[in-house]
């Protein structure tokens, strides 16, 4: 048994840590303890400065680099939904994917995948034409990138359509409604605080397939990539704790690209 262990990082904005364009503190305690990386390209948070010292960071530790594109969406962290046309998406997504393709290629490292963010992840999860938008894009891009996203989502069919390889998804601190979606983050209890049970969660996600739903049904998924989010409060502590279980429960921790 496998799975990834993914998080968001790259976040910051240089301006924010004193000038420098180095990745927060926060992403250099978690690089240890997880094997994808999901790169903000500069829409949604980070910057090009951020983008290259978040890509060296991933690469001084072994850990898989991806693009994380969002909305263009800076005072809205990228979460807001807009109403965009799927031309427009393509456009921005490449303009993302593209910027860290390129701060990737010179230092050595190739992308692995692409994760959209925020509202463009949850929108394209139900909407075909938002999705193939942003598989168009990544192919445009690299046809052997990985496209995330949820079990049985509009993205994973886009994905599949377009050629790409793709990696269903899972969310250890993020409460799911009954038919596999994420509830919004609007909601109550949208996102789970308890470190006890998020760790609880993610094994039993990975290894018996299920996860409880908030109106405590229980949903079935298969996935084949975890997330932690990196600007969750103790992420870093997080992810070591959820890596220390699924290696307790015989679950072998490695990047989905990885052979």
């Amino acid at each position: 048994m496998r799975i990834d262990l993914n998080a968001d990082v790259g976040e910051g904005r240089s301006a924010t840590v004193a000038g420098s364009d180095a990745p927060p503190h926060a992403d250099a305690a978690l690089m240890p303890s997880i094997t994808s990386a999901n790169v903000a390209c500069g829409f949604h948070a980070g910057d090009p400065g951020v983008m290259r010292a978040t890509v060296a960071l991933a690469r001084a530790h072994g850990v898989a680099v991806g693009a994380h594109p969002g909305f263009p969406d800076l005072e809205g962290f990228g979460r807001r939904e807009l109403h965009v046309a799927p031309h427009d998406v393509e456009d921005f997504v490449v303009y993302q994917v593209g910027a860290l393709a390129a701060i990737g290629a010179a230092q050595g490292v190739r992308l692995q995948h692409v994760k959209p963010h925020g509202a463009l992840f949850n929108m394209a999860v139900r909407d075909r034409a938002l999705a193939d938008a942003v598989a168009r894009a990544a192919v445009v891009i690299d046809r052997e990138l990985i496209l995330f996203g949820l079990p049985g989502s509009e993205i994973v069919a886009a994905g599949a359509r377009a050629g790409l390889r793709t990696a269903r998804e899972g969310f250890a601190d993020r409460a799911y409604r009954a038919d596999g979606t994420l509830v919004p983050r609007s909601e109550p209890g949208a996102v789970i605080h308890d470190p006890e049970i998020v760790v609880e969660r993610a094994v039993r996600m990975v290894r018996d397939g299920v996860v409880d739903a908030i109106d405590g049904s229980r949903v079935r998924l298969a996935i084949d990539t975890l997330c932690v989010h990196g600007d969750t409060p103790g992420a870093a502590e997080l992810a070591a704790r959820i890596r220390q279980a699924l290696v307790a429960a015989d679950v072998e921790v490695k990047a989905v690209g990885a052979s």
